[in-house]
């Protein structure tokens, strides 16, 4: 796990920059209120892991501060009307991860007018600068799954062509990802069969575009690069549905769900990016905001300070050691009813 323990200590620094901000908070910090805006239930990583993460370093920085936390359930409108009520209730900071990257330049205008720093999380807001944006690097997760994948497809002397799945046409990260795929997968020799963007990150969706490409490509298709792991789990599901075999097929996130397929070797990898990482960041930067300073970002992305995060490429050869050996995950969790042969085939216990 070197990638992740630099990541942390990355981290770390973030306290050390600040000078006084322009659209932060200013006076008293203490019992400062923060909004943590989410933006789909399709990913259950914002239920499961951001949410409680951010809460629990906030909490930490800031025994009296508040967390307002909100899902806008891919509902754009939903999201600027939290992000309003939030404004409403004196927030000195508003963490923000869009559903409609372009829709939420608004947010960060109307925050920014009331001197309430913005910071994009996740996702980048291309349009209207956000005061901070803290990631993982997603061209680069682009690429590591795509190049993953086509490394994989080369060594097993595949034929044939690639599927790639993409995230939602509204996602600024999901287009990052897919920029990213494209440049692992458009030089490797393998043809692109068909490409679909995936409106709101839906698997339903996912499986459903890949189950009309089974009909027509079937037995050409070689593998499949799905830009998260919902949509990879849409994917595996429509190649089950239609009775044939699971090429390798990507995923991203690491979710539980992801990892007991990649154990069972359903799914070819997935992407290990640590929420507690973004997650922490962001609270950090938010608590700095909330003082009234302003962190220096590392890097700058869209005309805004940033920090981007590399993440790790997981296969079966490695979740052993990058996610249960350094604690990501825990076997009692994963290695349940089907999944028990292949995590003790692995040495996961």
């Amino acid at each position: 796990m070197k990638t992740t323990l630099t990541a942390a200590l990355v981290v770390a620094t973030l306290t050390a920059c600040g000078s006084t901000s322009q659209t932060g908070a200013t006076g008293p910090a203490e019992g400062a209120k923060v909004a943590f805006l989410m933006p789909d239930l399709a990913s259950t990583r914002y239920e499961q892991a951001d949410a409680p993460m951010f809460k629990a370093k906030m909490k930490q920085l800031c025994p009296s501060c508040e967390v307002i936390y909100q899902n806008a359930d891919s509902d754009a409108a939903k999201q600027q009307q939290q992000a309003n009520s939030a404004i409403a209730q004196g927030v000195k900071a508003i963490v923000l991860d869009p559903v409609d990257s372009a829709a939420a330049a608004t947010i960060v205008k109307s925050a920014q007018s009331q001197q309430v720093a913005v910071i994009a999380y996740d996702r980048p807001i291309p349009a209207t600068p956000a005061d901070y944006y803290i990631s993982f690097d997603n061209e680069k997760i682009g690429s590591m799954i795509g190049q993953s994948l086509v490394d994989h497809l080369k060594k097993e002397k595949a034929k044939g062509g690639i599927l790639q799945v993409n995230g939602s046409p509204t996602d600024a990260a999901a287009g990052l990802i897919k920029k990213g795929i494209h440049s692992a997968v458009d030089p490797s020799g393998f043809k692109l069969l068909a490409e679909y963007d995936t409106p709101d990150w839906q698997p339903e969706k996912a499986q459903q575009w890949v189950a009309g490409q089974i009909s027509q490509f079937r037995d050409e298709i070689a593998g499949v690069v799905a830009a998260n792991d919902g949509t990879g789990g849409g994917a595996i599901a429509a190649f089950k549905a239609a009775g044939v075999k699971v090429p390798p097929v990507t995923g991203n996130d690491a979710e539980p769900a992801a990892a007991q397929r990649v154990i069972a070797g359903d799914q070819y990898n997935t992407i290990s990016k640590p929420i507690k990482i973004v997650a922490e960041a962001a609270a950090t930067v938010a608590w700095e905001f909330a003082q009234g300073k302003k962190p220096a970002g590392k890097t700058a992305l869209y005309n805004t300070p940033s920090e981007l995060f590399v993440p790790t490429v997981v296969t079966r050869e490695n979740i052993k050691e990058v996610l249960f050996d350094s604690g990501l995950m825990k076997a009692a969790d994963i290695c349940t009813g089907e999944y028990a042969a292949d995590c003790t085939e692995l040495g996961i216990t």
